[in-house]
């Protein structure tokens, strides 16, 4: 006798092929049904749910061309394998995120396999793919960005699926968010170390045009500046940059961070004593670049293996990444 037992959710919006799928990749998930076990008959699934012969072999026919399940003549259908794929969306794959994708992979159960996408911040990319994934995975991760077209596509999403990561933008009460804050840490940060900050002559954030950095970091950088009378400059042009002594920057971009390098190598500048430097997102070899570069960043390490546990439980998760201010000798 089988071990899965399905009811159709009369209230929700899913067709109820799609929702009897579900169910199936769900209990596997959830290691309820697993490699070999028996399903349902279609006859039994009919009697049971109340759902048409048509709709069973649709699913089920879905399910096998999927690999999820398998059929014997004369015998019925059965788990093929117990995997669960998983939707990994991210914004692109620099050296930070690899360090998450890597802290992901390796928190999550040997029979789970994970499809990596990037949306490059492409809105039009951005939905293709979303709307290509709907019903073929047991969970979503997805990397946000700011534009007004994100939330109704990400609505099609079913909500107890999805994990919003990195950036708390357009998350619903019904969704998991696992994120790093932009704004009030990055103010706590420099003021926990004010005394190093100061002794610069001015404080200029490059944020070039090609960032999409979130604008609230702009604010709480002012803001901080302002509060403690240091002299500051945003500076929005790539080639703006002119590394000049006394002054210490923050760099979002590691495009940035390398120009500023290069200025100071030609310049006979050591980071840390004519300019500094603070850059955003650890990476592994920033502590051993010019005897380390200071940055500030949250953990990603840790924010890969929350994702993970999500991917496991299925347990709903509102969790905010703390982030701090490493100082190494460019500061």
């Amino acid at each position: 006798m089988s071990k899965f037992h399905f009811q159709i959710d009369q209230t929700s919006n899913q067709l109820k092929f799609q929702q009897l799928i579900d169910a199936v990749t769900e209990a596997i998930s959830k290691n309820l049904l697993q490699a070999g076990d028996i399903l349902p008959s279609v006859n039994q699934l009919c009697k049971e749910s109340s759902l048409s012969r048509d709709t069973v072999f649709k699913s089920y026919a879905e399910l096998k061309n999927r690999g999820i399940i398998e059929s014997v003549p004369h015998k019925g259908y059965f788990v093929a394998k117990a995997t669960t794929k998983v939707f990994l969306f991210l914004d692109t794959f620099k050296a930070y995120k690899e360090v998450l994708y890597g802290s992901f992979l390796d928190n999550l159960p040997e029979n789970i396999t994970v499809d990596l996408h990037f949306h490059h911040y492409n809105i039009n990319v951005f939905e293709t793919i979303i709307k290509e994934s709907i019903g073929k995975y047991t969970k979503y991760i997805v990397m946000n960005f700011d534009h007004e077209r994100v939330p109704d596509i990400i609505k099609k999403i079913p909500a107890n699926k999805l994990l919003i990561i990195d950036w708390n933008v357009y998350v619903s009460k019904l969704n998991s968010c696992i994120y790093q804050d932009f704004g009030q840490t990055l103010y706590d940060s420099f003021e926990h170390h004010v005394e190093l900050i100061k002794k610069y002559k001015r404080f200029v954030y490059s944020y070039p045009e090609f960032t999409y950095h979130p604008k609230e970091s702009l604010n709480y950088f002012e803001s901080f500046c302002r509060d403690y009378k240091m002299p500051f400059l945003v500076m929005e042009k790539y080639k703006e940059l002119d590394v000049q002594p006394g002054d210490l920057y923050l760099m979002v971009s590691d495009r940035m961070l390398a120009r500023f390098l290069d200025q100071c190598d030609q310049k006979q500048f050591t980071p840390g004593k004519e300019a500094g430097v603070i850059s955003y997102n650890e990476t592994p070899m920033k502590k051993y670049v010019k005897e380390g570069v200071t940055v500030i960043s949250t953990d990603f390490e840790l924010m890969g293996r929350k994702a993970a546990e999500f991917v496991s439980t299925g347990e709903q998760v509102n969790l905010r990444i703390p982030t701090k201010l490493m100082v190494r000798s460019s500061l």
